[in-house]
């Protein structure tokens, strides 16, 4: 028997599972419908790490049984149901000449290329298209463009300044907490040689019933993608994303702070909150993460410095980044401002190479799906960067191998922030250094072949060479940008025999860094 034909047909994507979401407004369960699809195309559109894969499915099987405990009709696609289900657009397509609903109700979707497919297949089958708002975040795409209007150049930090007054958020009396606007000076601390006391081993959550399903079924249709699923654990319920973050606010916020961009040998996930994927899949609200990191301050259980960085992070980077990306796409996504043209090397894939930082960021990229923001912006985007990557070919690397990995954040912290493939839009500069940084920031050095102190040489580490080799490389490029006059003065001081040799060095590790990615079928 036909069913009957919704008046609203509510569409949920993966990462959009808030049952507060502007699409469930004046929902009416007697007349209104539900419609979630699982589909090839989201895992393979780029090579998805098995456990991204895994969370998104999981999450929303997670959540259509808690809208069918509701009493809620769902119209719910399942990729071993026996339904077409190649293409998004296909099977929404197929959907509404099925269902015949008077509109189509959605909150703005995390990608651009998602929601030019929506619109389309609406127009096609000539259903009339609602795209609301997506309240999850603090701001909006037009507060962000009232904030770009009229200034020569975009940063982060003002955008902050005014979202933290906007929502009195660590403000006295009109004014920051503490005196100052950020503390990042306090946030830079490295490990005694002693490493982390008591590091994290993880959040832990056991699969249920559901999600074993969906491991299972992960492990045999997507048996040749990258990634392991045997550690998964990640929260796929508001209720585990709840206990996630008080887990953070409990037992990490308070050194949180003083080492966020530390790495150490075989720790993946150290003092780090773990609730990007929370957030970013919808199922924890930002409000009550940065509530409860300012709550941890007043009653004196995290330093003023950890709760201020960690905020920054939601109600700074999160809102700013977003703002970028609904502002400048769809032409965003193929800057590429240096004119960087090298192949992604293979090893990004398989965790294949002698260089003990990339060793220990690429190899728990595998395992687990995740690397924190020092390990993806100054390890794995560093050396891309400076080998000269593709910066589209980065993107599309870090999109299928984190877990927490939705275009719309993804992209503007990959291509602008650590590749700086948008000349400046996001950085003020790009993001460079020598092999000495990761010395400094973690032990992985020491237990690595080569020297970072070394430019040139069979020790010589290869981010110290190719550091050497961008700012010749670049020099005229970046002559006018103010930030690296320290660093071009430096270069200035190099000879013509230590410039060629420099350049050699590096075209070497270009030549031997250029192999074929993994065969992705």
């Amino acid at each position: 028997m036909k069913m009957k034909s919704p008046r609203h047909l509510i569409l949920i994507f993966g990462d959009q599972l808030n049952r507060d979401a502007a699409a469930f407004d004046d929902f009416d369960s007697t007349q209104d419908a539900i419609w979630m699809a699982e589909v090839d195309d989201e895992s393979k559109h780029v090579w998805s790490h098995k456990q991204r894969i895994a969370i998104f499915l999981s999450g929303m099987r997670h959540f259509r049984d808690a809208l069918l405990s509701e009493d809620i009709r769902v119209e719910y696609t399942q990729l071993d149901d026996g339904k077409e289900s190649d293409k998004l657009s296909n099977r929404l397509g197929i959907d509404l000449r099925a269902l015949s609903p008077e509109k189509v109700i959605v909150t703005q979707p995390g990608e651009w290329r998602v929601l030019q497919g929506l619109k389309k297949v609406c127009r096609d089958e000539e259903v009339p298209l609602e795209v609301r708002d997506d309240r999850h975040f603090y701001t909006n795409v037009k507060d962000f463009e009232e904030h770009a209007k009229g200034r020569k150049s975009l940063r982060m930090e003002f955008f902050y300044r005014e979202l933290r007054k906007r929502f009195d958020v660590l403000m006295e009396d009109g004014k920051p907490t503490g005196g100052d606007w950020n503390y990042d000076k306090e946030n830079r601390g490295s490990f005694s040689k002693g490493g982390p006391e008591g590091p994290n081993t993880g959040l832990g959550f056991r699969p249920d019933v559901l999600t074993r399903e969906v491991l299972d079924l992960v492990d045999e249709r997507f048996a040749d993608h990258p990634g392991s699923l045997d550690s998964f654990a990640w929260p796929v319920t508001p209720e585990e994303a709840q206990k996630a973050l008080s887990n953070f606010i409990h037992n990490r916020l308070a050194v949180f702070g003083k080492y966020q961009d530390a790495m150490w040998t075989d720790e993946p996930w150290l003092y780090h909150s773990l609730i990007s994927t929370s957030l970013n899949l919808k199922l924890l609200d930002p409000r009550d993460a940065v509530a409860a990191a300012e709550k941890a301050y007043e009653d004196g259980h995290a330093p003023l410095a950890a709760v201020e960085g960690f905020i920054r992070q939601i109600l700074g980077w999160r809102e700013y980044v977003r703002g970028i990306y609904w502002m400048h796409m769809p032409e965003y996504i193929d800057r590429n401002a240096m004119d960087a043209q090298e192949p992604l090397p293979d090893f990004y894939w398989t965790g294949d190479t002698d260089l003990e930082c990339l060793k220990q960021s690429v190899g728990q990229t595998l395992e687990h799906g995740y690397a924190h923001h020092i390990q993806r912006l100054m390890v794995t985007g560093l050396y891309a960067l400076l080998l000269g990557v593709d910066p589209k070919k980065l993107h599309e690397w870090y999109l299928a191998v984190y877990v927490d990995a939705v275009e719309w954040v993804e992209l503007p912290n990959t291509l602008g922030m650590s590749q700086y493939g948008d000349g400046g839009l996001m950085a003020s500069k790009p993001y460079i250094a020598t092999g000495n940084y990761i010395n400094k920031m973690s032990n992985y050095c020491k237990n690595c072949p080569k020297n970072p102190k070394e430019k040139t040489g069979e020790s010589a580490c290869p981010f110290t060479t190719l550091y050497w080799d961008y700012l010749i490389r670049h020099q005229v490029a970046l002559k006018s940008n103010h930030r690296m006059g320290l660093q071009l003065r430096n270069l200035d001081r190099l000879n013509e025999g230590d410039r060629s040799g420099i350049t050699k060095a590096a075209n070497e590790i270009r030549s031997v860094s250029a192999c074929r990615t993994p065969s992705k079928t």
